[in-house]
């Protein structure tokens, strides 16, 4: 497997072509930007929630193909979850950026499209944008 094959499997370049709930929805009653100044990636996720879930997650914007599909990975990972099911994911996606551990066998197939990360750290924020901002936005709002 080539470099750029690694960096890039199947479901990355699926996620960037197609993504997930890929929508401007201003009519959310929660809108959280997702931004990285380094590079210039910049998503708005769209969150439709209520009392103790994330009913649908949207989002839209630009940036590379890999912050695309996680982008994309995590809105339909988490749509649909109780907001403390959906940090628990946005934790263990995290934590699946930087650990090698034998807990990387048990990850949903999609995630582990980004465990190539790993070897290029400086595409780890790229993978861990929108799911960072999530976690911040359900830590805050806990209910």
């Amino acid at each position: 497997m080539n470099e750029l094959d690694k960096l890039y499997p199947p479901t990355i370049r699926e996620h960037n072509t197609s993504p997930f709930h890929f929508e401007q929805r201003k009519d959310r009653a929660v809108t959280v930007r997702a931004y990285n100044p380094i590079c210039g990636d910049r998503f708005d996720l769209f969150i439709e929630a209520d009392t103790g879930a994330t009913n649908t997650i949207y989002f839209h914007g630009f940036g590379c193909a890999i912050s695309k599909a996680s982008a994309s990975v995590m809105a339909k990972s988490l749509s649909g979850k109780a907001r403390a099911e959906a940090l628990r994911l946005c934790n263990n996606f995290l934590d699946s950026l930087d650990s090698d551990s034998d807990e990387a066998l048990a990850l949903p197939e999609e995630w582990k499209a980004f465990q190539a990360v790993r070897e290029y750290p400086e595409r780890r924020d790229c993978a861990a944008l929108a799911w960072a901002e999530m976690k911040k936005y359900l830590e805050s709002n806990p209910s």
